[in-house]
């Protein structure tokens, strides 16, 4: 294992073009996870199918890359992270250029997985390479970087997708992937370090066996459980048997020679609280992405293009102090930038629950961008801060890992969170139908309201009555919606504050930079693991030497 301490990469003050190089991989594969939404309504029409199973065009996408993302240490090990990563941008280009000429919508679900293949690769590997391509005491920086891709890309998805869609051709929202992915290829050969395989460890085919289809069932189950019903035969046996192989995954990981993830990371510095962090944060930021744009098109009545324009200045907010926290971070460590960013990410979640059907946009956008920094503040310094004691050879590990739980934090967040949009929705709807009964005088005061504004005057009673109530009646449901989504912004609040609880425990490390002179510009060892003078004790940066912060 002696290559598994060498970065064959670049000096220091060359990375950064590397670093490009490996954001355009990441940046698509994560555009293609939004950007796809906003063409249901026309893929329902070409495609001649309901929107039940159109979605899966969605859902199919989602399960892939959560199935394969444990895959993604061993091929860089065992083949090199370079050519994984070129191979990888490949089928997801092959793929999408398949999914623009798709003729049925079995076609394009095929051709949807083969494009998760790819793209469920790349971020866990460009995570791992940049690990060691970039020296510790700069990691901040890049990760800071590196970490706009998975903020910026969901954002530009809808407003993109909804362009392409309206204006031009639902093709090209697979198309547009083509160019950039054959750049990226070329580029990744010229600019991207080669990394050197280490030992031809064998294939834990096992424990692959049991993680991908575990997170391929769970992942199902949270993502149809409010379609399905939660406590329909169907959800139920596929969640409790993803549990199982779930748990039948880490028994056989602790025991087996070579596991695919060796859970021992969770045992280096912080690892464990920045996963727990990273849960936190992404179920609030889950919150904001998924049932803003719900109230803005169902309830304000805005449509795609507009919606997607109006997220665009939180994406830009969380871009720039996301790179700002990276440097931040490597001066004075992760915990005083993460607990300032759970309050603002707190904080601007609960003003979401003064939503309502008069708000005006300016609020929204400025509520939005408020969470974008509160975001931009906390997610890459926690797992960061989560990585810097992981050894070298775990770094790969840690990075499928860090993917893995983003997507079922992702997944559970917007289940639980939906569940209890449901409850309260039917909860208000109860309450404010207990007031318009037929006789009462709230009732009739907004039937003569309604039948002046409508013109239902001249009509006869009885038809009259019909209309308004019928009226009402969608009134209060579309109330009762608006106050339930403000439940539940208070509740995403609430989860978003239990993160400072772990983040009093998160350490971060830092190595002191070392002379770029004093290495050949390939050879750098990347060091990585317990040193004695690591200390944690969150003083920030030691001059000339390693400390905790």
């Amino acid at each position: 294992m002696a290559n598994a301490n060498r970065s064959h990469g670049p000096a220091p003050m060359h990375w950064g073009s590397a670093l490009f190089v490996l954001i355009i991989g990441g940046f698509m594969a994560i555009l293609d996870t939004s950007i796809v939404n906003i063409a249901i309504p026309k893929l329902e029409s070409v495609f001649s199918v309901s929107t039940q199973e159109v979605q899966w065009v969605v859902t199919i996408y989602l399960l892939t890359l959560g199935a394969v993302v444990p895959l993604a240490g061993w091929l860089g090990e065992r083949f090199g992270y370079r050519q994984v990563y070129m191979a990888s941008l490949a089928v997801f280009t092959i793929g999408s250029a398949l999914s623009g000429l798709s003729w049925s919508l079995g076609t394009l679900m095929l051709f949807r997985v083969l494009q998760a293949v790819g793209g469920g690769l790349i971020m866990p590997v460009t995570m791992a390479m940049l690990y060691r391509m970039v020296p510790r005491n700069q990691i901040g920086t890049a990760m800071g970087i590196w970490g706009v891709t998975a903020i910026v890309a969901p954002a530009i998805g809808p407003a993109l997708g909804g362009y392409l869609v309206q204006y031009v051709d639902w093709r090209l929202i697979f198309y547009i992937n083509v160019p950039i992915g054959i750049l990226g290829f070329f580029l990744s050969l010229a600019l991207v370090p080669p990394f050197a395989p280490t030992e031809r460890l064998p294939l834990d085919s096992v424990g692959f066996g049991l993680s991908a289809a575990g997170l391929f069932g769970l992942l199902l189950g949270l993502s149809q459980g409010e379609r399905w019903g939660w406590t329909s035969e169907p959800i139920v046996l596929i969640v409790a048997a993803s549990v199982l192989l779930l748990v039948l995954f880490v028994l056989w990981e602790l025991t087996v020679p070579h596991p695919l993830l060796d859970l021992r990371v969770f045992g280096h510095g912080s690892f464990a609280v920045a996963n727990l962090i990273t849960v936190v944060v992404t179920i609030g930021m889950f919150a904001g992405v998924f049932y803003v744009p719900l109230f803005l098109q169902t309830v304000a009545g805005y449509g795609a293009l507009k919606t997607g324009l109006m997220l665009m200045p939180s994406a830009l907010a969380t871009a720039l102090t996301m790179g700002l926290s990276g440097r931040l971070y490597d001066k004075i460590g992760a915990k005083p930038l993460v607990i300032p960013g759970l309050v603002i990410l707190a904080y601007a979640t609960y003003l979401l629950h003064n939503l309502s059907i008069n708000t005006p946009v300016a609020d929204v956008v400025f509520w939005l961008s408020v969470r974008g920094l509160g975001i931009g503040l906390t997610m890459m310094p926690a797992i960061a801060a989560g990585m810097s004691r992981v050894p070298p050879d775990l770094v790969a590990t840690g990075s499928a890992i860090n993917n893995i739980v983003q997507r079922i934090a992702g997944s559970f967040g917007l289940a639980a969170l939906t569940a209890a949009l449901v409850r309260q929705e039917a909860v208000h709807a109860v309450y404010l139908s207990s007031a318009y009964t037929p006789v009462s005088g709230v009732a009739q005061k907004l039937l003569q309201t309604l039948s002046r504004q409508l013109g239902l005057a001249g009509m006869l009673p009885p038809a009259a009555t019909t209309v308004s109530l019928t009226l009402i009646h969608d009134q209060i449901l579309e109330t009762a919606f608006v106050m339930a989504l403000d439940d539940v912004f208070v509740l995403a609040m609430a989860v978003t504050l239990s993160g400072i609880v772990f983040a009093l425990f998160l350490r971060s490390f830092h190595t002191a930079p070392v002379a770029a002179s004093s290495r050949g510009p390939s050879t750098r060892p990347q060091t990585g693991g317990v040193d004695p003078r690591e200390t944690g004790d969150d003083r920030g940066t030691k001059s000339g030497s390693r400390s905790a912060s």
